[in-house]
């Protein structure tokens, strides 16, 4: 059934241009990437395209956490994502909105669809900000006479940043808030290892940090037309796709990694 529905949306369209009457983006007719463009088929660029459902992966795994944890009763041991399930939940479908958004751009090659990736990729790393400022603060917060739960005011701050970024995307730079977000996760990651009540391990990091290196470097290659030819299925752009989905779960099986040291623990 998969075959056939990919196959379906892959043929040369018999009718009109699925996309005629959408505002094009830039990179329709200046493309930025290798890949060759089938402008009168629903989907235009086809490794591009498909290789987003890598996000969508990451993203489904993180719901099944969510879900688990959400079922396991937590330990005295157990890290911040595991006590708070819908933290793992937000951030799945941050991930799987990231690939459907992604995904509809390369298909379409559309402004609006090009709005709407750039700004997908914000959420994710807003979630993980909101994670890591969830561990630094009280399980509940108390304002006069009621007491919520701190992720509440977190997930607010998460849903109206997403919202800001992607009202605002052709105001500001992608790049620049792409870095502060991931400067502000290493931070994060940095004061960590001055925090003495609990433990996570590094070796997440380092693997993230190495994904996203060899992302950049494919993705460099793909705009220099010097990765593969623009028939291949093997395209630096979807490997940026895939390396960074890689990099993002990395980064949060780093925070997943976490445990609570004990003060009752002695050694013997």
């Amino acid at each position: 059934m998969f075959t056939a529905l990919l196959a379906s949306v892959t043929l040369p369209a018999n009718s009109n241009n699925f996309w005629d009457g959408w505002r094009e983006s830039h990179g329709l007719r200046n493309p930025s990437y290798t890949e060759q463009i089938f402008i009168s088929q629903i989907i235009r660029t086809r490794a591009n395209t498909w290789s987003n459902l890598s996000y969508i992966l990451v993203g489904l795994y993180a719901i099944a956490l969510s879900r688990h944890d959400r079922r396991q009763p937590a330990t005295a041991a157990s890290g911040y994502l595991v006590r708070t399930p819908v933290m793992s939940l937000t951030f799945g479908v941050a991930c799987c909105i990231l690939g459907l958004a992604s995904g509809l751009f390369h298909a379409s090659l559309t402004r609006i669809g090009q709005q709407l990736d750039v700004a997908a990729m914000y959420t994710p790393l807003l979630t993980l900000c909101a994670a890591n400022l969830g561990r630094w603060l009280p399980a509940t917060l108390s304002i006069g006479r009621l007491s919520i739960p701190s992720w509440i005011p977190l997930l607010i701050l998460v849903t109206v940043c997403s919202v800001i970024l992607l009202v605002f995307k052709w105001s500001m730079s992608s790049v620049v808030v792409l870095s502060s977000l991931i400067a502000l996760v290493g931070l994060s990651i940095v004061a960590d290892q001055f925090r003495t009540s609990s433990q996570l391990n590094i070796r997440w990091v380092l693997l993230s940090f190495a994904l996203l290196i060899a992302a950049v470097a494919c993705r460099e290659l793909d705009i220099a037309r010097r990765f593969s030819s623009p028939q291949s299925w093997l395209q630096g752009h979807a490997f940026w796709h895939v390396l960074t989905s890689l990099s993002l779960a990395s980064i949060y099986a780093y925070y997943r990694s976490e445990t609570i040291r004990s003060n009752t623990f002695r050694s013997e």
